[in-house]
């Protein structure tokens, strides 16, 4: 009875990143498309390597700006704008400076020179900044910020690009519509208001933007697909998923209309519509999604590249979501294939180390935990060559092998891989992180089972108390971490009254966040119960024992009660 109490909730392999971690890889990466969405399927959707592409002349004449220029001052590295009285009549010169720059902050940022890549957008920040108080605040100065907006992104200084915004908000909606670049600046405003989870301020500027494109092209020109990506991100991050699919499907018919059905431009609506699906539970829908995306990479790159492994890996999520697991595995397995002899990505890539993770979660809910043990040493490997033993990205591969390892009841090697992870950890990671509860909480469940429960206490109580202070002490995180003391302390025969007050603290939580019908709920009604029993408690458990009676019945078939 005892043991059957501890339960740890952690349903898949440990796979996560800081957003602004995320968001750096984009701007550092030389393409973005589906290659690297599918792994971060809720982040922005821009290319910044084409900066400002559109540009949108009228009668065929250059636009125009009003005043100011750009110049090359300072060190040979570093490119700023300044007031001058040299007239730019050129947009696509002023154009190929903004990307200049860009190009040049982003090439420092990937070298790991990011005190550089300050300093260079913080002095034109300053220039444009002094442009503005002279009153010059037109479409120049907003393309610039916009530039710098997308530099201070990929170095994740998110507070600052908030104020950059605010700043392009001021100046865009004092310029018309018939600007040059304001549309592009608008899609990149929307692209990173999306990012840092202002959905009211995206909603607006694509508004805006589809409104410019619409007037100028028409409601049928492929050149509106980026803002209604971006549109169609904004109403299903609020929740409004039948909105969503009706913009997907818009841009699909455009696509196809302009472009054939077979363009490679499906792509990114096809993968959104599909996404879209999985997370909605409609996997027949998905696949045929996923499925067209894979045919249209066939057909136009041939069996063997890159792109089709990871279309393929795309598709296996839906076979996934069908219960199609047998083959979801053998997609992953050649997806994963024909990236590594394509060469497609980097073995270290990102997307490849999800697949891999994917692929090996798969492998041990089949029953195949030797194989799937394979697959994350791989990952481990990998990791540790291209970044060597105990960088901090090894916490994630470390754990999903531990986790493996208690699941195969090995908890002697699960143990080792704990505590290093937990070493590994307290080099970079504050002692009252959240981060390091997780692996903390793992190895308190281990050492129960190797019944050393003293220790394994020590660590629980520790968890409880770090997740009390970050998340609250009836957030389910704390909830999560009571259940596990709860039960190491029943082992340990602590006081009976107090382990019945925290299985009651755990029901609260549960019930509270996850429904008093829900299959944990039922669970530590069960626990609740049975020490009502112990304890002699006959009035307080009739009730509860009806209840569960009840809730046994309806749950039957999914749970054991």
């Amino acid at each position: 009875m005892v043991s059957s109490l501890l339960c740890l909730h952690y349903s898949s392999f440990y796979c996560s990143r800081r957003t602004q971690d995320v968001v750096r890889d984009l701007l550092l990466r030389p393409g973005c498309g589906l290659s690297y969405f599918r792994l971060y399927p809720t982040l922005l959707r821009f290319s910044p390597e084409k900066l400002l592409l559109s540009l949108r002349h009228s009668n065929g004449k250059k636009p125009q700006f009003a005043s100011g220029s750009v110049a090359v001052e300072g060190l040979e590295r570093s490119k700023m704008f300044c007031n001058s009285d040299t007239r730019i009549n050129d947009m696509d010169e002023f154009v190929n400076e903004l990307q200049e720059l860009f190009t040049q902050v982003k090439s420092m940022i990937k070298s790991g020179n990011r005190e550089d890549a300050m300093h260079i957008l913080q002095a034109n920040y300053e220039a444009v900044k002094e442009q503005m108080n002279y009153g010059c605040k037109g479409i120049e100065q907003a393309a610039i910020l916009d530039t710098l907006a997308l530099g201070y992104m990929g170095i994740g200084d998110v507070k600052f690009v908030k104020h950059l915004l605010k700043l392009l908000k001021d100046i865009t909606s004092c310029v018309e519509d018939d600007q040059p670049l304001l549309d592009s600046i608008l899609m990149h405003m929307g692209s990173i208001s999306l990012t840092i989870g202002k959905f009211d301020d995206a909603s607006l500027v694509y508004d805006r933007c589809l409104k410019i494109l619409e007037q100028e092209f028409g409601d049928e020109n492929p050149f509106l697909i980026t803002p209604l990506m971006g549109r169609a991100k904004v109403f299903r991050l609020t929740g409004r998923i039948t909105k969503a699919e009706s913009i997907y499907h818009r841009a699909v018919k455009i696509l196809e209309k302009s472009r054939g059905m077979e363009s490679e431009e499906l792509v990114v609506p096809l993968f959104g519509l599909g996404d879209l699906y999985i997370s909605e539970g409609k996997a027949r829908e998905a696949e045929s999604c996923f499925s067209r995306i894979l045919c249209i990479y066939q057909k136009q790159y041939g069996e063997t590249h890159g792109k089709v492994g990871i279309a393929m890996s795309s598709l296996a999520h839906a076979k996934c979501a069908k219960g199609e697991v047998k083959e979801a595995i053998n997609l992953f397995t050649s997806g994963i294939q024909i990236i590594n002899e394509s060469k497609y990505l980097n073995l270290d890539d990102d997307l490849l180390e999800k697949m891999r993770v994917d692929l090996a979660e798969l492998l041990h809910a089949t029953g195949r935990e030797q194989e799937g043990r394979e697959v994350l040493q791989e990952s481990l490997l990998i990791n540790e060559k291209y970044k060597g033993i105990e960088h901090p990205n090894s916490v994630g591969h470390l754990l999903n092998l531990a986790i493996s390892y208690s699941r195969s009841k090995n908890y002697t090697e699960a143990e080792r891989l704990l505590r290093t992870c937990l070493h590994i950890m307290s080099k970079t990671v504050d002692p009252g992180d959240q981060s390091i509860t997780i692996p903390m909480l793992h190895l308190a469940v281990t050492l129960y089972h190797l019944k050393e429960d003293e220790e394994a206490e020590d660590l629980a109580l520790e968890v409880v108390q770090i997740r009390e202070k970050l998340f609250g002490k009836e957030s389910l995180p704390v909830g999560e971490a009571l259940d596990c003391l709860v039960s190491i302390q029943t082992r340990l025969e602590r006081d009976d009254n107090d382990i019945l007050a925290k299985l009651r603290r755990v029901l609260s939580i549960q019930e509270r966040e996850l429904g008093h019908e829900s299959e944990e709920s039922v669970t530590t009604l069960k626990k609740v119960v049975f020490y009502l029993d112990k304890m002699g408690l006959k009035d307080e458990k009739l009730p509860l024992q009806r209840r569960l009676h009840l809730l046994k019945t309806k749950f039957k078939h999914r749970i054991p009660v």
